[in-house]
């Protein structure tokens, strides 16, 4: 299998699982519980949310453990409009995750108003747009740090020092930026911020929400007194604790990850924009992350292509892997390039860095044949 498909989920580090494995089979006590056979593992949960704020530049009371990104960005968001009921107004971005786009088309038959805004053919956001549509009700802005989709990255810094000026809360859904380029809250005045485990080598199931001293949080799911009130229920701790060994590797390998895996992408990429006449990058050229591609194939349609590529063993997709039921095409590239058949005909490849040379050039040389195959 040629696995080019790491935006949607990760394999789980051989590290990663063998720290878990005692708190599946011996230590599988209640962190919650007065006898030390369960209280003891709160302390690895300490150690798990220490791992985290590393890799972030929190301080660890700033983590709070979830179950996934989804969860985070909701919680979030939820947390601000939960401020000042006079505040009703939240400004995100037409190519936003399903998990911010869908929890704001709820709010709005709640009364929340939502500003959506736009993107220019690359994918990049204006600032001057955003800075147009703040007002006097508007509470929190939740834009992401790099596109699930095409990787293209959002002025991040910006957006937080123009938030900050203005006195509205910013959230920032990091979830495919974390492990690929560096974060430190300290210096990004960023509210709240979105990771989680599976996008970089932790299991399923487990995310974590940053939240800035001193900013506003209201718990999303109410119950117990676990994660310091912030999140009722019991505290999964062998994912916790995977998390935060994935955290601990991600860090290490950070400052070489972008010279690994970018040529190899910029590799797949050149041999396909040159070697294929119908394809057409979606996304800015340099303004994107180093793993991630994102090709239009004119005339071509995804579905048809995809599963050709299956039967070859190489593993890639049309877009966000929440939305793969869906039979609308992506909305991001949609978002970018409306009037044409670009979010139909359209292939994302991410790679990590268990990616080879061959790899890539395997994955090329199906995508012409197949390319052309399709195209009669």
């Amino acid at each position: 299998m040629i696995y080019l498909d790491h935006n949607a989920t990760t394999p789980v580090a051989p590290e990663v699982r063998d720290v878990m494995l005692p708190y599946f089979t011996e230590e599988w006590g209640n962190p919650s519980s007065s006898y030390r056979f369960g209280s003891k593992l709160k302390t690895v949960i300490e150690k798990a949310r220490e791992q985290v704020a590393e890799l972030l530049g929190s301080h660890p009371r700033e983590i709070l453990f979830t179950s996934c990104a989804t969860e985070s960005n909701n919680a979030a968001i939820h947390a601000a409009l939960k401020t000042d009921p006079k505040k009703r107004h939240v400004i995100t971005s037409v190519v936003e995750h399903s998990s911010v786009l869908t929890y704001c088309k709820t709010l709005e038959t709640e009364g929340v108003r939502v500003t959506y805004l736009p993107v220019d053919r690359n994918g990049l956001l204006k600032i001057a747009d955003l800075e147009a549509a703040i007002a006097d009700d508007t509470v929190v802005v939740s834009l992401m740090w790099a596109n699930n989709e095409t990787g293209v990255l959002f002025p991040v810094e910006e957006i937080a020092q123009l938030c900050k000026a203005r006195g509205v809360l910013f959230h920032c859904d990091a979830v495919q930026a974390v492990g690929k380029v560096p974060i430190d809250v300290r210096k990004i005045a960023v509210d709240y911020l979105s990771l989680t485990g599976h996008k970089f080598h932790a299991p399923k199931g487990i995310g974590a929400l940053y939240i800035r001293r001193k900013s506003p949080f209201s718990a999303l799911i109410e119950g117990g007194h676990q994660e310091r009130g912030l999140r009722g229920g019991t505290e999964n701790v062998p994912l916790i604790v995977g998390l935060g060994k994935a955290a601990e590797l991600a860090q290490k390998k950070l400052p070489g990850y972008d010279a690994k895996v970018r040529p190899l992408r910029d590799a797949l990429e050149r041999g396909i924009l040159e070697g294929i006449p119908i394809a057409e990058l979606n996304g800015h050229t340099t303004k994107r992350l180093g793993n991630t591609s994102n090709i239009t194939f004119r005339g071509v349609e995804s579905e048809a292509l995809l599963l050709l590529l299956d039967q070859e063993g190489i593993c890639a997709s049309s877009g966000s892997a929440c939305l793969m039921d869906s039979e609308e095409p992506s909305h991001v590239v949609k978002a970018m390039k409306p009037n044409t058949g670009a979010s139909r005909q359209m292939i994302r490849f991410s790679l990590d860095t268990a990616n080879t040379i061959a790899d890539i050039n395997a994955a090329l040389g199906s995508l012409r044949r197949l390319t052309q195959m399709l195209r009669g």
